[in-house]
């Protein structure tokens, strides 16, 4: 039971209230009784007092033989039961009488008295002379203090009844009270082991406006400011565990694509080095040195576009957030490249039409969108059997410059396509070997198009393939 009680704060509060209200109610109760006797006995005091000190004037100014009569009038006095006179030396002196009956009036008073309990009787003592005397007299006063005892006795009669309604309310008092004190404060209770277990999905229906309804309050505040950032935690764990995935991704993509550079650098090399060893030692056709060093500079060209390529991937995967931008025209860049590639065009008698506005400024890093513009123009340059027509269109549309070309004369196979911007993915082996491409080119051109917010496509028309991107203007 007592340990009950000890984990129970609704019967803590409601013990100790009622101790206290018992306590307050039993001390009150004592004061009561102590104090309103002694009040009532007090007045009655004062009163006599009064009357009393009214006889002594007029004792002072009688001779003694002649005080009979006095002292006759003041006995009949309702508040008076008797009077003893004693004389300087301490002797009870005989009241004065001016005949039998105020004897026998006095006897039968003193004989009253004496039946009296002494709580009902009040007794005073004075001093005074008679006006034929000098001896200076004593008189005790016995006053009536029916009313006191009457008090006394009320209170202990209405002790038991007082102490059961005592009991009544102070345990009724004290089970509201802590009803009223305990129940928000339970209630919060509960809530906060919910909380320890972050389970939010609650609200404390507190009205109170003291201190326990701001504490409600501020519970509620609490969970939804909690939940609100266990949200915001899900989320970012969520991003975050995404993110981690995604860097696992372009982890194992960079160890591919390392394995396939290391693979694809070692083919030129090879090639290099054995025909130079041939060319050395003479060995059959390897005697024709002019036609293998041709030969080997094709492929250490090769080889160079390929480490280029190489090297603007590792820029991208480096520049991360100082990747800068610039404000250029693309038209003038299109144009530059073509006139650096007039002789091959005009070798291959390639008929090459532009529709593109006087000019196009792009937000965008230069030197790596001119790579784009050089793969995907010379892509059509390379690949376009001798007199086809490469179109190059370029035309503004929401605020977005839309680019395109289109090399007649060539088809690309449609299982071919999704694979086009791998790295080192070629459509014909033989022949993008015997053209000199690195299969980067459009691997690297996705990457750059990606990082600038866009993205290139590629598709088979009527006549030939077209390779296209969007992306924002200046």
């Amino acid at each position: 039971m007592r340990e009950k009680i000890k984990s129970s704060l609704f019967a803590k509060v409601f013990f100790i209230t009622a101790a206290m209200l018992l306590c307050i109610s039993l001390l009150v109760y004592a004061l009561l009784a102590w104090l309103m006797p002694r009040t009532y006995s007090g007045r009655l005091n004062a009163v006599l007092d009064e009357q009393t000190q009214v006889f002594l004037s007029e004792l002072e100014e009688t001779a003694f033989l002649d005080s009979g009569g006095l002292f006759e009038q003041f006995l009949k006095n309702t508040d008076i039961y008797s009077v003893e006179l004693f004389d300087e030396d301490g002797r009870q002196v005989p009241i004065p009488a001016g005949h039998q009956e105020a004897v026998l009036e006095e006897a039968a008073m003193t004989a009253v008295y004496e039946s009296y309990d002494s709580d009902s009787v009040l007794s005073n003592s004075y001093y005074f002379s008679f006006s034929d005397s000098h001896g200076v007299y004593m008189l005790m006063v016995y006053g009536k203090a029916e009313q006191v005892a009457e008090i006394r006795q009320a209170f202990r009669h209405i002790l038991p009844l007082l102490l059961f309604v005592i009991l009544a309310v102070s345990f009724g008092a004290s089970w509201l009270y802590s009803r009223l004190i305990t129940k928000p404060v339970l209630e919060i209770s509960r809530i906060s082991e919910e909380m320890s277990g972050l389970h939010l999905d609650w609200q404390i229906d507190i009205r109170r406006t003291d201190e326990l309804g701001t504490l409600g309050r501020s519970l509620n505040s609490l969970s939804r400011n909690l939940s609100a950032a266990l949200s915001g935690l899900k989320d970012a764990n969520k991003k975050l565990e995404e993110d981690i995935e995604r860097e696992k991704k372009l982890e194992q993509a960079r160890t591919d694509f390392f394995s396939a550079v290391s693979h694809e650098l070692k083919t030129p090399v090879t090639v290099i080095k054995g025909q130079l060893e041939g060319m050395l030692l003479g060995i059959g056709a390897y005697k024709d040195h002019e036609k293998y060093l041709a030969r080997s500079l094709e492929t250490a060209n090769t080889l160079e576009s390929m480490v280029q390529e190489i090297l603007t991937i590792s820029r991208l995967d480096t520049i991360g957030a100082d990747f800068k931008r610039d404000q250029f025209d693309c038209v003038q860049v299109i144009r530059n490249y073509l006139n650096e590639t007039e002789d091959l065009i005009a070798g291959k008698d390639l008929q090459v039409s532009m529709e593109l506005p006087p000019f196009v400024w792009i937000n965008g890093n230069k030197m790596l969108m001119e790579k784009v513009f050089s793969n995907l123009i010379g892509n059509a340059v390379k690949y376009s059997p001798p007199g086809a027509a490469i179109r190059i269109c370029g035309h503004m549309e929401c605020e977005r410059f839309h680019f395109s070309v289109e090399n007649t004369g060539t088809r690309i196979p449609d299982e071919s396509i999704p694979k086009l911007f791998d790295a080192f993915y070629r459509v014909e082996q033989s022949r993008n070997r015997k053209t000199g491409g690195s299969g980067l080119g459009l691997y690297v051109t996705q990457r750059i198009l990606r990082r600038h917010g866009s993205e290139c496509g590629v598709c088979n028309t009527d006549s030939g393939v077209r390779f296209s991107f969007t992306m924002a203007t200046a």
